[in-house]
C-alpha cells in the first residue's frame, strides 16, 4: 500500500516566518504613525508647505544615494544583524523625537535631521530585509509569504495613519512614544529570529562589486523585464496623484469623497493580498502577471472616463487588486531567479526603480495634467500602460510563457530580447 501524500504545509506553521511577519508589521505600523505626526508637527511649527516637501526629500535622498552601497552590504554581512542594527538606529531616532517633543525642545531642523537619520537606516534595512524571506520559508510557499507580508504592509498604510492621527490628539510625543514601543517590539523579535544564512566570502566595496546588481540584471533580460515592467507601469499609471483634481472638479465631492478615493486602491490591494496569502499561484503565472498589469491599465482608463463617484471608487479598488497580483508575482520571480549572494544588490536596484518611479510618476502626472488636463493625462497613462504590456510580452517571451513560480527556471533570452 502506498503511503498517503503529505499534508500541505501551512504558512503560519513556520515559527520563523511568524516572527518575521510580526516584526515587519510592528515596524511598518510605527513608521506610518510617525510619518503622520512628523508632517503635522512640522507644519504646526513653521506653517510652510515647503517644509512638508523637505520631509519627503530627507527620506528620498538617502533611499536613492545609498541604495547600491546598501545592497553590497546586504550581500557581504549577516542580513539579520544589518536589519537589527538599522532598526536600532531608527528606534533611537524616534525615541529622540518623543523625548524632544515631550520637553518642548524639538524644532524644524531637529525634525528634518532625525527624519534623515531614519531615512539612512531605512536605506540599508530595505535590501537586507527583502533578501531574508527566501531563507526563512520553503521555496514553494514564498509567493504566499510575500502576499502575507504585503497584506500587513497594506493594513499598516490604511490603519497606521488613522491611528497616528487619533493619538496626535494627546500630542506628538504620544505618537512618537507608541511608535518607539512598536519599533522596540520589532527589534526584539528580529534579534531573536532563527535565520540560517551564511554570507559569502567578503570582498572589498569596489565599483564592480557595488554595481554587480546592475550588471546581473542587464545580463538576465527576464529579470530585467520583471523589474522594468513595474517601473514603466508605475510611471504611466499615476492616477492617484491627481485624485484631488478628480474629487473636486470632476466628481464634485468633498474631503470625505477624496478620502474614500484614496482608500480604495489600498483596500483592493489588501483584500487581494489576503486571498493570495491563502492560495498559491501554480499555473500560467506569466500570462496572469501581464493580464494583471493590463487590468491595471484598463482600470485607469475607466477611472479617467468616469463621472460617478462610486464607479471611480470601484475602478480604483480594481486597480489596487490588479497591482497586488502583479506585484506578488514579480517579487517572487525576482527573488527566485536571483542567487542568494546577489539578492541584496538586486533588491537595492529594485528599490531605486520603485522609489524613482513613484516620485517621477507623480511628477509626470502633474506635468501632463497641467498641460492637457487631468482626464487626458490619466487616459494617456492608462493607454501607455497597455502599450507597455504589449511590448514587454513581445520583448520577453519567456515571461509570457512562464507557467510556474518554482519548477521552471527563467531561460536567458537572446541578445535581441533587450529593450
Amino acid at each position: 500500500m502506498s503511503s498517503p501524500p503529505p499534508a500541505p504545509v501551512r504558512l503560519m506553521q513556520h515559527r520563523a516566518f511568524l516572527q518575521f511577519w510580526f516584526a515587519k508589521n510592528a515596524s511598518s505600523f510605527a513608521f506610518q504613525m510617525m510619518s503622520v505626526a512628523v508632517g503635522w508637527q512640522i507644519y504646526e511649527i513653521t506653517g510652510r508647505a515647503l517644509d512638508l516637501g523637505l520631509i519627503g526629500l530627507a527620506q528620498f535622498v538617502p533611499s536613492v544615494v545609498l541604495a547600491l552601497p546598501a545592497g553590497h552590504v546586504a550581500d557581504q554581512f549577516d542580513r539579520r544583524r544589518i536589519v537589527t542594527l538599522c532598526q536600532t538606529i531608527e528606534w533611537l531616532a524616534i525615541a529622540a523625537l518623543a523625548l524632544l517633543s515631550f520637553t518642548g525642545r524639538l524644532h524644524e531642523a531637529g525634525i528634518l535631521a532625525l527624519v534623515f537619520v531614519i531615512g539612512v537606516g531605512k536605506a540599508f534595512e530595505f535590501p537586507a530585509l527583502q533578501s531574508m524571506l527566501p531563507a526563512i520559508v520553503p521555496t514553494h510557499v514564498l509567493p504566499r509569504a510575500m502576499a502575507s507580508t504585503a497584506a500587513a504592509g497594506e493594513a499598516a498604510m490604511i490603519v497606521g495613519p488613522a491611528l497616528g492621527g487619533l493619538l496626535y490628539i494627546a500630542g506628538p510625543a504620544t505618537v512618537y512614544g507608541v511608535s518607539a514601543a512598536l519599533y522596540l517590539v520589532a527589534l526584539v523579535l528580529m534579534s531573536r529570529l532563527s535565520y540560517d544564512h551564511a554570507p559569502p566570502r567578503r570582498e572589498p566595496a569596489t565599483l564592480k562589486s557595488v554595481f554587480a546588481g546592475v550588471h546581473f540584471i542587464r545580463h538576465r533580460p527576464a529579470v530585467l523585464g520583471v523589474i522594468s515592467l513595474d517601473l514603466f507601469a508605475v510611471l504611466l499609471g499615476g492616477a492617484t496623484a491627481l485624485l484631488p483634481i478628480f474629487a473636486k472638479d470632476i466628481l464634485h465631492t468633498g474631503p470625505w469623497g477624496l478620502g474614500v478615493l484614496r482608500a480604495a486602491p489600498a483596500v483592493g490591494a489588501l483584500l487581494m493580498s489576503i486571498w493570495l496569502s491563502r492560495h498559491t499561484l501554480e499555473r500560467r503565472v506569466g500570462p496572469i502577471m501581464f493580464a494583471s498589469v493590463a487590468g491595471f491599465g484598463l482600470s485607469t482608463l475607466v477611472f479617467a472616463l468616469s463621472t460617478s463617484l462610486w464607479l471611480s471608487v470601484g475602478a480604483l479598488f480594481a486597480l489596487g487588486a490588479f497591482d497586488m497580483v502583479s506585484m506578488v508575482i514579480r517579487g517572487a520571480l525576482v527573488q527566485l531567479e536571483t542567487p542568494d549572494d546577489m539578492r541584496g544588490r538586486v533588491s537595492a536596484v529594485n528599490a531605486i526603480f520603485i522609489n524613482t518611479s513613484n516620485q517621477l510618476g507623480e511628477f509626470e502626472s502633474g506635468i501632463l495634467a497641467a498641460a492637457l488636463g487631468a482626464v487626458n493625462a490619466t487616459l494617456i497613462g492608462g493607454i501607455g500602460t497597455l502599450v507597455v504590456v504589449g511590448l514587454w510580452m513581445w520583448w520577453f517571451p519567456s515571461l509570457r510563457r512562464r507557467q510556474g513560480l518554482v519548477s521552471e527556471p527563467l531561460p536567458v533570452e537572446g541578445a535581441s530580447s533587450t529593450i
